[in-house]
C-alpha cells in the first residue's frame, strides 16, 4: 500500500540509527509495549506496567528516557528501526502516552494489525526535532490509533479536530501514578504519637542550609500562637545535625532532641531533629509539611505527593525543581500552598495551625495524590479486551 504523502515526506526526513544499543532477550509469553516520551509520564506508565505484570502475568517493555529494569530506549521513528524493534519484541498490543505521535511506528503497527492505544493523552504532537509540516500527517497518525483516552476535554477536542476516528475517543482523566505512600514502623509511630499527643506539629523536610534561618524564624513566630508547637526538622546535611542542635539550644534557647541519639520528643521539647530515612513516619505524625530546597535551595528533593498521600498539608517555595508539575497540580486544587519568602512561610504556618484549615488542605492533597486508580483500571480492562480479541 502506498504511503500518504505526509508520511512519505516524514519518513524521508528521518535517518535510521547507525548503531542501536543491544536489546535484552525477549521473554517467553505475551508482551505489551508501553511508551513514555518524557519523565513526567514515565511514573504513570511504570505503574501501568506494574499492574500488567503483577495482575495479568504479561511481559512489558517500557520505552522511556529513564533507565530501569524493564525500560529500553525507544527506537528512532523510521520504518527500518521500528520494524526491527517490533520484529524483536513481537508485542501483542502497543500503548503510547501523553499525546506524542510516532507516525512511522503507528503505520507499522497498523500494517501488522496491532491494537495501538493512546493514554493519558494531551493534545497530539510529533516527536521533538521531527515536528515539521507534513500534509495530512497528524490526521493519518491519529486515525491509526485504536483508542484515545484523553486527559481532559481540551485534549479530546484537539483529537477530534485532528480527525480521530468515530468511537475511538473518550475523556477519562489522569491515570494512576506509582504510589507515593512511604512505609514506616508502626510501633515507632504509636510510641511517638503517644509522646506528642495533643501537641500541634509541623515538619520541615530536607531543609537546605540557606533555608534554616527562615524555618527557625517561622517556628519562633508560630510558638507565639501555639506555645506547645513541635517542629520536626530534617536538615539536608545530616552530618551537621549535632551542630544544629547546639546552635538551636545556644541561640534560640530551645529544648532540642536528636533522633540519631535516641532522644525522645517529650512534652518540653520544641525541636526534634530527625533522620531522612524515616519520612514515612514523619509525614504520618505531622499535619503540616514544608518541603525544603524549594525556598532557597536547588529545588524540592522530596516528592510533594509523599506527604499528600499521608494526609499532611503541603507548603513549598517557588523552586519546585523536578516536582514542578506535581506542585502545580496540588496548588491548583488548593491542596498545597506556595510560599515566596520566609515571612510567607511563617504566615502560612500560622494559618495551618488551625486544625480545620490543615485538615481541609490535607484532604484535598490526599484526593490529588490518590486520583487516577479508576482510570488505570479502565485502561487495564481495555487492554485485556483487545488482547483477548474483543
Amino acid at each position: 500500500m502506498a504511503y500518504p504523502l505526509g508520511l512519505t515526506l516524514y519518513n524521508l526526513s528521518g535517518r535510521p540509527a547507525p548503531d542501536q544499543p543491544p536489546r535484552a532477550v525477549r521473554p517467553r509469553g505475551r508482551l505489551v509495549w508501553l511508551h513514555a516520551p518524557d519523565e513526567d509520564v514515565t511514573t504513570v506508565m511504570a505503574e501501568l506496567a506494574h499492574h500488567l505484570i503483577e495482575e495479568d502475568g504479561v511481559n512489558v517493555v517500557l520505552t522511556s528516557p529513564t533507565p530501569g529494569p524493564i525500560h529500553q530506549p525507544p527506537p528512532p521513528d523510521t520504518p527500518r528501526d521500528v520494524q526491527a524493534f517490533l520484529d524483536h519484541w513481537r508485542p501483542e498490543l502497543v500503548v503510547f502516552s501523553d499525546g506524542e505521535l510516532r507516525p512511522a511506528a503507528i503505520h507499522e503497527c497498523t500494517q501488522r494489525k496491532l491494537p495501538l492505544l493512546m493514554v493519558n493523552a494531551r493534545a497530539p504532537r510529533l516527536i521533538p526535532g521531527r515536528d515539521g509540516w507534513y500534509p495530512g500527517l497528524i490526521k493519518t497518525a491519529v486515525q491509526g490509533l485504536s483508542h484515545i483516552l484523553a486527559l481532559d476535554d481540551a485534549a479530546a477536542r484537539a483529537y477530534a479536530k485532528a480527525g480521530a476516528a468515530p468511537g475511538t475517543l473518550q475523556t477519562t482523566g489522569r491515570m494512576e501514578e506509582a504510589s507515593a505512600v512511604l512505609s514506616h514502623v508502626e510501633s515507632d509511630r504509636a510510641a511517638l504519637a503517644q509522646l506528642m499527643a495533643t501537641r500541634p506539629i509541623w515538619l520541615a523536610a530536607d531543609v537546605a542550609p540557606a533555608e534554616l534561618p527562615h524555618v527557625i524564624a517561622a517556628h519562633r513566630q508560630a510558638l507565639q500562637l501555639a506555645h506547645r508547637l513541635l517542629l520536626i526538622l530534617v536538615p539536608q546535611d545530616a552530618a551537621a545535625a549535632h551542630a544544629l542542635v547546639e546552635r538551636l539550644e545556644a541561640e534560640e534557647n530551645w529544648r532540642v532532641a536528636l533522633r540519631h541519639s535516641d532522644q525522645d520528643p517529650d512534652s518540653e521539647i520544641e525541636v526534634f531533629v530527625a533522620d531522612a530515612s524515616e519520612y514515612g513516619l514523619w509525614y504520618r505524625l505531622a499535619p503540616v509539611t514544608f518541603l525544603g530546597g524549594s525556598l532557597e535551595g536547588a529545588g524540592c528533593s522530596r516528592n510533594p505527593m509523599e506527604p499528600a498521600a499521608l494526609g499532611s498539608a503541603v507548603l513549598y517555595g517557588p523552586r519546585a525543581g523536578a516536582f514542578g508539575q506535581a506542585c502545580g497540580r496540588l496548588g491548583a486544587a488548593r491542596a498545597a500552598r506556595m510560599v515566596s519568602s520566609g515571612g510567607d512561610l511563617a504566615e502560612a504556618l500560622g494559618d495551618l495551625l488551625s486544625p480545620d484549615r490543615a485538615a481541609r488542605q490535607a484532604s484535598a492533597a490526599w484526593t490529588i495524590a490518590t486520583e487516577g486508580a479508576d482510570v488505570t483500571q479502565r485502561v487495564m480492562t481495555l487492554i485485556r479486551a483487545r488482547m483477548d480479541g474483543s
